[in-house]
């Protein structure tokens, strides 16, 4: 009479482990799972809830001979929303963590959780390291580390190329200037489409992100 029981499906790892597992994934198996993700966050946000902190491991994955099902999982720092609106600073795992965050935006939406996917895809396409880890594309070990980490990729942001970034609470004009890197190089095995995909997940500007 005083306990609650929550029975859910099984599933067999997380992305983290299935990457562990398997090394690199093939082309087809990024464009699937990263299909399968972006559809339960369309899902999501069609329901006006940020998830927050979507990361390998919130990625659940049941494997079949037919075809790898995708869930997401862990809703804990996920939060309702009906308008951007001020929100903590302290949700999304530091390596999949939009830059608006990082550069202590107080207002953000739904562009956090896109640009979390994109490291998702970016991580599912990169080899193991040596260690037989899987490899993040910014792996920060702090704050600044993780803005800096960003920059050396996708250039030091700037207000042509992203309308209002230095006025964000932590922006600073002496911030090193990187150029910009083209995606395909800082993640070789994603060209083309996928690179093209990769980039519209991973822009600067959160309303230039794709929905």
């Amino acid at each position: 009479n005083d306990r609650l029981f929550l029975l859910m499906e099984l599933m067999d790892c997380n992305l983290r482990e299935y990457i562990c597992d398997h090394g690199a994934l093939n082309e087809r198996t990024c464009a699937d799972f990263t299909a399968q993700i972006l559809a339960g966050v369309a899902y999501l946000h069609a329901h006006q809830i940020l998830h927050r902190d979507l990361k390998p491991q919130n990625v659940l994955v049941r494997r079949s001979t037919d075809r790898q099902t995708l869930k997401i999982s862990d809703f804990g720092l996920s939060r309702a929303f009906g308008r951007p609106r001020a929100h903590t600073r302290e949700v999304v795992t530091l390596w999949y963590r939009a830059p608006e965050i990082l550069l202590g935006a107080e207002h953000y939406s739904t562009p956090v959780d896109v640009w979390s996917v994109g490291c998702i895809l970016a991580e599912m396409a990169a080899p193991l390291t040596a260690h037989g880890a899987p490899t993040p594309l910014f792996p920060g070990d702090s704050e600044i580390d993780q803005l800096f980490r960003i920059f050396r990729v996708l250039g030091t942001p700037s207000d042509q190329d992203w309308p209002g970034v230095t006025r964000l609470p932590y922006y600073s004009p002496t911030f090193p200037s990187w150029p910009a890197l083209r995606l395909d190089r800082a993640v070789p095995a994603l060209a083309g489409p996928a690179a093209d995909l990769l980039g519209r997940l991973l822009a600067y500007e959160p309303s230039a992100r794709i929905t």
